[in-house]
């Protein structure tokens, strides 16, 4: 009822503004212009030259790259990691395209086939292909949401985050000395009811399809901590946490579970909003974890990185973000000194991710 009666108070509401206006107008086009005068440095291109460690690409052929380059150059990114890698001759083919094309821009990530899991040998068979790929010129391993979410065995149950089916493979990426970057539940608060105490709530009602449950497929709680069994149980490797292990709204936490695993390192890809509505407690957290943080994005639009330039670089004030639906207050910039940047620009990827060409960036 409680939802309901929201719905109906929000519909008389825009009913009757669309009276009075004559037009129908909703949330992502109410754009008021601030009247607070403030100093603006919007930024189209990052200060330094930097790694993107969470980005997604599909087939990397050449035409492809060719408009790639010219975009990444706009921005200074100088290398883009594609964790959209896949395995076996896809993966072949995309590391082959990028030698010949642009070989010190693109760092591509494998992936695991998980299909058949279960089945006799079936551990095996994904380290030795884990082993190829890596041979073939994948430089890490992406895991993506659904191993927790969809991905099932071949007796149809729900393949846990940390089931030891897999503990091959992170012990194999311990060896072959690659991070594995790995993406484990979605924000807490697609669990939680979708009413008006919900700040998704829009973005729950423009994309019904991210809305979970205690059933659907676990609670939240149950995702994360097989998670963090898997990263304790595995020391020797490297993981990076994507979207600051769901934990961007919760700095003091995350900050305890980086002190539990010195093998976790995170990235922001799709949460800068959660960082630059609280820059003085981010400022502290990229002050203490300046070596465990590095950049991402996530979805390839260029124009969406200058909000990321302008939380990190700047000292602005009361900014939007680029995307009223998933964040719809105003933003701060950190203002994070050069030595910071550097490393959250680059440094700390290139420690973590092998074979990425150091001399294209400053010292």
């Amino acid at each position: 009822m409680q939802k309901l009666s929201f719905v109906i108070s929000f519909l008389v509401i825009t009913v009757a503004a669309c009276a009075q206006s004559g037009r129908g107008m909703d949330f992502e086009q109410y754009n008021p212009i601030s009247t607070l005068v403030v100093p603006e440095h919007v930024l189209t291109r990052a200060k330094y030259p930097f790694i993107d460690v969470h980005n997604h690409q599909n087939g990397l052929r050449a035409n492809d790259i060719k408009q790639l380059l010219q975009d990444m150059d706009k921005l200074n990114m100088q290398v883009m990691v594609n964790l959209s890698g896949g395995y076996g001759s896809s993966l072949q083919s995309m590391t082959s395209s990028v030698r010949t094309n642009a070989p010190k821009r693109f760092i591509v990530f494998a992936n695991i086939n998980f299909s058949g899991i279960g089945e006799p040998g079936w551990t095996e068979k994904a380290v030795k292909q884990l082993e190829e790929d890596v041979k073939a010129g994948a430089n890490g391993l992406k895991i993506f949401k659904s191993l927790g979410f969809s991905v099932k065995d071949n007796q149809g149950n729900r393949v846990t985050v940390d089931d030891p089916r897999l503990d091959a493979i992170w012990d194999k990426c311990g060896s072959l000395k690659i991070p594995v970057l790995i993406h484990t539940a979605d924000p807490k608060p697609f669990w939680d009811a979708q009413d008006d105490k919900n700040e998704r709530w829009l973005e729950l009602a423009t994309h019904p399809g991210r809305k979970r449950s205690d059933t659907n497929p676990v609670p939240w709680e149950t995702l994360i901590e097989e998670q963090h069994r898997m990263f304790k149980k595995h020391p020797k490797t490297t993981f990076i946490a994507a979207h600051f292990g769901w934990y961007p709204n919760d700095l003091t936490k995350l900050g305890k579970l980086l002190n539990e695993m010195p093998n976790v390192v995170v990235e922001f890809g799709a949460v800068i909003a959660e960082l630059g509505r609280q820059p003085k407690a981010a400022r502290k957290f990229f002050e203490q974890y300046q070596d465990r943080i590095l950049f991402g994005k996530d979805s390839w639009v260029p124009e969406e990185y200058a909000t990321y330039f302008r939380v990190l670089e700047t000292e602005d004030e009361y900014f939007p973000y680029h995307k009223k639906y998933h964040a719809f207050w105003r933003m701060y910039g950190m203002g994070l000194p050069d030595n910071i940047l550097k490393k959250v620009y680059y440094k700390n990827a290139l420690r973590i991710i092998p074979n990425i060409d150091k001399t294209q960036f400053p010292d």
